[in-house]
């Protein structure tokens, strides 16, 4: 362990491979829960997950007979949501491939689903990614509309092992166009942005807890945060022993974590 414990005022917690792994939980959340509220330590739940609401996502902890309120949870549909809104604060029309969980908070913020003449494309994970969209998103991006890509996550842990994620999705539309898209999710930290300026926390007062080195734990160095690996998810323990920087603590999972550190 090399973090400062002290200085732990918040934890910002991934949730697939962390919370949950295909909504069934690992260890006892809560327990978590109740025990970082004992200890007065706020919490979020972030997740590059596109595919569900704020709601939706609440509904999913309350399955798990745990409780948190809608404003700690952020998905990277929120993320994308703020990066669109500086860029274009009216809204207006954009390709939207992704599911619910991302139209919803575009839609909030102005932006709507179009396939021609649009600002941008925008996308996420989509379950019913076809050919016909792909060929579609092909021909917009060539003609120069911007791509913005909700999260890079090649996979997606399952209890039936590690499935697609949207960044394979992501690999397609790159290979398709020879662009690189735009990112609102880990590994940017603009998605920790938004939860630090939310709970009024400075970056060396927050936890990072994630099991993907290239997206939840980059992120959390990006924004000056303390970092934590939790091996339920994609990272092994030695590709957290190798990471550089450094990572300050490596956990079996977010019980053990919890439990060891405080």
């Amino acid at each position: 362990m090399n973090g400062d414990l002290d200085k732990i005022k918040a934890i910002i917690l991934d949730m697939d491979g962390v919370i949950w792994r295909s909504f069934t939980p690992i260890g006892n959340i809560p327990w978590v829960f109740d025990r970082l509220r004992e200890l007065e330590i706020k919490f979020a739940l972030v997740t590059n997950n596109s595919s569900k609401t704020r709601s939706q996502y609440r509904q999913k902890i309350q399955e798990i007979h745990t409780e948190v309120d809608e404003c700690q949870i952020f998905t990277s549909s929120l993320a994308m949501a703020r990066i669109l809104t500086k860029k274009f604060p009216k809204g207006g029309p954009v390709f939207i491939l992704g599911e619910e969980g991302l139209r919803q908070p575009l839609a909030e913020r102005g932006f709507y689903h179009q396939e021609q003449d649009v600002l941008a494309v925008v996308c996420g994970l989509d379950r019913e990614f076809s050919w016909d969209k792909l060929t579609k998103i092909t021909y917009l991006i060539r003609s120069g509309v911007d791509f913005y890509m909700t999260n890079p996550d090649r996979t997606f842990p399952t209890t039936r092992g590690l499935g697609p994620g949207a960044g394979a999705i992501q690999a397609a539309i790159e290979a398709a166009t020879d662009v690189t898209p735009i990112m609102a999710g880990k590994p940017s930290p603009i998605i920790l942005y938004t939860v630090l300026e939310s709970f009024f926390v400075k970056p060396e007062n927050a936890l990072v807890v994630g099991d993907r080195l290239e997206t939840d734990i980059q992120a959390g160095q990006a924004a000056g945060c303390q970092t934590a690996v939790v091996l339920s998810g994609v990272a092994t323990r030695s590709d957290a022993e190798k990471w550089h920087p450094m990572v300050d603590f490596i956990s079996e999972d977010l019980e053990h974590l919890i439990r060891d550190i405080f």
